[in-house]
């Protein structure tokens, strides 16, 4: 057993390193004789097998992980990637559904990274209901990813410009708001709250807004698009 935790604790340090090859050879080494292994032998043997473009072998690393280890949440996740990669949607939603259910009922006790990666998944599955215009399903995903990472201002921002898209043009004002107080120049907020603003009919606010954002980032061209555009809609009013 001596044997095995050092040759455990020497792959590992490769791994860590990014010597993968290295630590590859040791894993295996130890399967030889410890078939049973450790859950995370596993999952880092799947994510240097995936590395290398084997994706079919990674899945079946990542489920011995989770057959060893059922509520390893990085391996749920990473076999949701790998499975993914293969085209195997339903399986994939599947994986990723148990990693959810893992996080939120030991949401205290999950590593902080798998609660952020986990978050980020769901986002990128709002982003697919929002590109097919789903957009319930779309805020959905998104306030999933809030549960878990309340302050992600890009996602907050997301569930805003959703909102819009479905005529609630109060409550994405409210939500953008709630983004600028999160992170004060987090430019797409202030942009799309200006967007929403001027919607409204509300020009003088959605200037203070794009006004803001350019400040902030003075080689944007989104904010000085829209500056331009409205501030020549002014003018010829005016006139």
């Amino acid at each position: 057993m001596e044997d095995f935790e050092k040759v455990y604790e020497q792959g590992r340090v490769a791994f860590e390193a990014g010597k993968v090859l290295d630590a590859e050879r040791l894993f295996l080494k130890l399967l030889e004789n410890h078939p049973q292994g450790y859950a995370d032998i596993y999952n880092k043997l799947g994510i240097i097998t995936f590395q290398k473009g084997n994706a079919e072998m990674a899945v079946a690393y990542f489920k011995k992980a989770l057959q060893i280890n059922s509520r390893y949440t990085e391996a749920s996740l990473n076999l949701t990637i790998a499975l993914n990669d293969l085209g195997r949607y339903d399986e994939a939603g599947e994986a990723f559904s148990k990693a959810a259910q893992v996080v939120r009922s030991e949401a205290k006790s999950v590593d902080p990274f798998i609660q952020g990666k986990l978050a980020n998944e769901h986002a990128k599955l709002g982003d697919q209901y929002f590109e097919l215009g789903l957009y319930d399903g779309a805020l959905e995903e998104y306030r999933k990813a809030l549960a878990l990472r309340p302050k992600f201002v890009d996602v907050v921002t997301k569930v805003g410009i959703t909102l819009r898209e479905k005529g609630l043009f109060d409550e994405a004002i409210e939500t953008f708001q709630q983004a600028k107080e999160f992170h004060p120049k987090y430019g797409p907020a202030l942009i799309h709250l200006g967007v929403t603003y001027y919607m409204k009919g509300f020009v003088d606010l959605a200037l203070r807004e794009w006004e803001e954002a350019q400040r902030i980032n003075p080689e944007g061209k989104e904010a000085r698009v829209y500056l331009a555009m409205a501030k020549k809609e002014v003018i010829e009013e005016e006139s």
